[in-house]
């Protein structure tokens, strides 16, 4: 049997009032995932390990059966992985946003929606300015900025020490940046080679205070604010960590021959890269709610032909819960249903091979708070000889009752792989 898991990043939800009390998964109207709940099985499952911070990187990483205690090394590696930087033994490699800031306070952690070709514009000319070398004969640089996608980069700092406190943007929205700053770990162990935890905030700070000076002078966002528009002026650099040691998906699960990851986020690629998948990029895929449903369809409906397993993520969910925006979120929400999950359901139906479906979020991302929550989340296990359960409707209230009950972390996918 092959397997596909459609993960709708922070698509769970808390009761709104708006909507009646009832959450968006309550709410939309997503005939393919309530038939999939009707004559699949369902359940929760915790996806954040306690200790753990509730944000993709983890989620993701325990939702694919691995141990955060022994694999996490924060988003930065993983991100590295994806955009093709490899990390030396020395490197610290920390995600980097662009963000906006406006009297005082986080805006919003995507620049004003960001987009790569202006991202690419703005972090080479940082790199430009804020490169610092270890040592100017041999060129070797201390402090590097590396292009990711929209809004999301990386900084690497050569001999780091990844024993800081960060605060990801996303969770802070209108909040005073200045008490956010990073701070070293108390008791952080000093590390042969390696700057201290205190050295390494220090530089952190430094760069993104000098960032705001010169990202205010850049034309990109004098003429922003001419249009009125959000600028994006700053860095915030944040999860930063050292390279990862990984088992690949195969090696943890022999019935896994080969497998594919499909997403528009640097951050699944990296963990698709560390745990051995196929990286396919779709044209058209944003992260955003114009992304190519349909290409992600199309992508996934040819690998899972291919080989037997199949993870593709959509960010646009996320994105619209930490944008507030509950119009938005319901329609990602109805178009994941529609324009991915049919499309993939009604190819498989015709295959002689069953193929195993699975659907979930990895973590609830609420309109009404605007960051990530590390409550359970509801998820579907269908294939066409599947044994149902009562459950009638796909959403966080309904799974309670699922014959699956409340799975934790690895358990997923030891249940997935058991069909």
């Amino acid at each position: 049997m092959k397997h596909i898991i459609i993960l709708g990043d922070g698509m769970a939800d808390l009761p709104v009032e708006r909507l009646g009390g009832k959450t968006l998964l309550q709410y939309a109207d997503k005939p393919m995932m309530d038939m999939l709940a009707r004559k699949g099985r369902t359940g929760r499952l915790i996806t954040v390990p306690e200790g753990f911070p509730p944000g993709s990187e983890v989620a993701n990483t325990a939702i694919l059966g691995y141990d955060l205690n022994k694999v996490y090394e924060g988003r930065g590696p993983l991100e590295a992985a994806s955009i093709g930087y490899e990390m030396a033994d020395d490197d610290m490699a920390i995600r980097c946003n662009i963000i906006t800031l406006e009297n005082g306070k986080i805006i919003t952690h995507n620049g004003g929606n960001l987009e790569t070709k202006d991202g690419d514009v703005l972090i080479r000319y940082l790199n430009e300015h804020l490169a610092k070398p270890v040592n100017e004969q041999l060129g070797i640089e201390r402090v590097k900025f590396i292009t990711g996608i929209q809004y999301r980069h990386l900084l690497v700092i050569k001999g780091g020490s990844k024993y800081i406190e960060c605060a990801p943007p996303h969770d802070h929205p209108n909040e005073p940046w200045r008490q956010l700053l990073v701070k070293a770990e108390e008791n952080a162990p000093v590390e042969e080679g390696r700057m201290t935890a205190q050295e390494t905030a220090d530089l952190i700070n430094e760069l993104i205070l000098r960032s705001q000076q010169l990202l205010a002078e850049h034309p990109f966002n004098k003429a922003r604010a001419a249009r009125g528009e959000r600028q994006a002026n700053s860095i915030w650099p944040w999860s930063g960590g050292y390279r990862p040691s990984m088992e690949t998906l195969m090696e943890q699960f022999p019935q896994i021959k080969s497998g594919t990851v499909i997403s528009a986020v640097d951050l699944i690629r990296g963990i698709g890269h560390y745990a051995g998948l196929n990286i396919v990029e779709v044209e058209g895929a944003t992260g955003l709610a114009d992304t190519n449903y349909e290409g992600k369809a199309e992508a996934a409906i040819k690998a899972l032909r291919e080989g037997d397993f199949v993870f593709v993520h959509v960010e646009a969910s996320d994105e619209a819960g930490h944008d507030g925006d509950l119009e938005l979120k319901l329609k990602t929400i109805e178009y994941l249903d529609q324009r991915l999950i049919r499309p993939i359901y009604e190819a498989v139906l015709t295959w002689d091979e069953p193929v195993c479906i699975a659907i979930l979020p990895d973590h609830l991302t609420p309109v009404e708070k605007r960051i990530h929550v590390g409550e359970p989340v509801p998820f579907i296990i269908w294939h066409r000889d599947i044994e149902p359960d009562n459950v009638q409707r796909y959403d966080e209230v309904a799974c309670v009752n699922g014959s699956y009950g409340m799975l934790r972390l690895r358990e997923f996918m030891e249940e997935l792989m058991k069909y």
